[in-house]
């Protein structure tokens, strides 16, 4: 039963992760001022009028080896990381729950997780295409990431939980977590870090409701942003990097493992 829920999970995020690398591009072309003629997906150099079968994540992007049918451009590797990044992300967030047990509050904290993370994975894929976090979807995953700690909380009053556990801790992470990017891009002057990084920092603290798991969360995404990064930043000499897909992905990575983190702050 396990296997066939994450093996839908993974599907369903591949599929959503396409939907929402699509819908990105839209939403720049509309902020640009480009007009939007066809609602079907279209290639972005000859204008063609994708079919299904193209539009298959994962999948069509393999069998067509990255390039449109018709005019054997490339179409980028943006969808394809999006597909994986988004299906691997509801992956990891399915092994947080226990299927078979679970209750209904749980259910409803883990759909909640759900959509955030949706919301959150579009502001990492235009982040990575536009360099660009809109801020209705800032204020939108902040609104979710409320939610998300609301229902948290409500179980949390379930099992006698101390106030500062279910109440201060989520806080402190929000404030620490977004007063971080904040004071990086005060300093920096917006050098450092862009003015929409400490917004979205936001709701990945209040999610994440452990000051430790803020920290790891940190180490994370500045190891990925090394890893990922330097090897573009050295060969294109371009130093600007757009932390928004790093911060969500480390986010995802963080709460995926923080069942097992959580027994090593009471050793």
């Amino acid at each position: 039963m396990l296997a066939i829920f994450l093996v839908f999970l993974f599907i369903f995020g591949t599929c959503l992760g396409s939907f929402l690398c699509c819908q990105a591009r839209r939403l720049h072309f509309r902020a640009t001022g480009h007009r939007i003629k066809n609602r079907r997906s279209i290639c972005l150099h000859c204008h063609h009028q994708l079919k299904w079968y193209d539009n298959l994540p994962i999948i069509s992007w393999l069998i067509l080896k990255g390039k449109c049918r018709h005019c054997h451009k490339k179409i980028g590797i943006a969808e394809l990381i999006s597909e994986l990044a988004v299906g691997i992300s509801f992956l990891l967030l399915g092994t947080t729950i226990n299927v078979a047990s679970a209750s209904v509050l749980e259910w409803y904290i883990f759909t909640a997780t759900i959509i955030l993370v949706a919301v959150l994975a579009f502001l990492a894929i235009y982040d990575g295409l536009y360099g660009e976090l809109p801020t209705v979807f800032l204020y939108l995953a902040l609104f979710l990431a409320i939610i998300t700690a609301a229902l948290k909380i409500v179980s949390a009053i379930t099992t006698n939980t101390s106030i500062s556990t279910i109440v201060i801790n989520p806080l402190l992470s929000a404030i620490i977590f977004g007063g971080i990017y904040l004071f990086l891009y005060k300093v920096s002057k917006g050098k450092w870090v862009g003015d929409g990084d400490w917004l979205l920092c936001l709701p990945l603290g209040l999610v994440l409701a452990e000051p430790i798991l803020v920290f790891v969360a940190l180490f994370v995404a500045n190891l990925l942003a090394c890893l990922v990064m330097l090897p573009i930043v050295q060969k294109t000499k371009n130093h600007q990097i757009y932390f928004g897909p790093f911060l969500v992905v480390a986010f995802v990575i963080t709460l995926s493992i923080a069942k097992y983190i959580h027994p090593l702050l009471h050793f």
